[in-house]
């Protein structure tokens, strides 16, 4: 009686490490494809803003920016962004004329129009927009402050790193024309880092199964004219 006690009881405690086994092997993968959704979607949205301010910087500079510290030094000093806008003379406008169908180069020579050039800081022009916007864990969406656009910089993962995207900008001879172009991305294995190793690295094979696609994520790319993100 005491033999079959001891061997029921040892039993039991297979029977309770298999379900654990098993429970484990079930919910760590699944643990991970969360974590893994959540720390993309992080990237994503620190990704598209630096694309915001890489645009803005083109619109001024006439070209894209390659070093972060100089793409936020010099939209966030105060080095101007001309903004042309039109202003209209309605005391020039002869009755009877709607100024919305005269074209605009001829109200200019008219006198109906005029235009005007504004001089604004890039970081404040993209802030009366609403393009450097961050919304908080409460669901409200606010402006940007100036030390989160300065962390833009900082791979959001892991927490207890400071990993910095990798950010390169130049030109791009397109059938004769020279084209800007810039790329900001982050790989899986920075980004994942402090995850299960095996499981990272059955990611990146799994990303690279797929037309050998970057494994990681990034916007713009130093061969194509374009400024997509492979999480779009």
């Amino acid at each position: 009686m005491k033999g079959r006690t001891i061997i029921q009881i040892v039993l039991g405690i297979v029977i309770v490490a298999l379900g654990i086994v098993l429970y484990n092997s079930i919910k760590t993968p699944m643990r991970f494809d969360n974590e893994y959704t959540k720390r993309r979607d992080a990237c994503a949205e620190k990704l598209k803003a630096i694309r915001t301010l890489e645009e803005s910087y083109k619109l001024t500079y006439g070209t894209y920016c390659g070093s972060f510290d100089t793409l936020f030094g010099r939209l966030m000093s105060e080095d101007s962004l001309r903004v042309v806008s039109k202003e209209i003379n309605y005391e020039s406008i002869p009755e009877g004329i709607d100024i919305n169908e005269v074209p605009e180069l001829e109200a200019v020579k008219k006198g109906y129009v005029s235009r005007v050039e504004v001089f604004v800081n890039p970081i404040a022009k993209l802030r009366e927009d609403g393009k450097l916007t961050v919304t908080d864990a409460s669901g409200y969406t606010r402006q940007m402050t100036d030390e989160e656009i300065l962390n833009l910089r900082y791979v959001p993962y892991p927490r207890d790193q400071r990993n910095e995207f990798e950010l390169k900008a130049g030109l791009l001879d397109k059938s004769g024309l020279t084209v800007p172009v810039f790329e900001c991305k982050v790989p899986l294995e920075v980004l994942l880092s402090d995850m299960d190793h095996q499981l990272v690295v059955n990611k990146i094979a799994e990303v690279h199964e797929v037309k050998d696609r970057y494994a990681g994520w990034k916007v713009g790319d130093m061969n194509q004219a374009v400024v997509d993100g492979n999480f779009e």
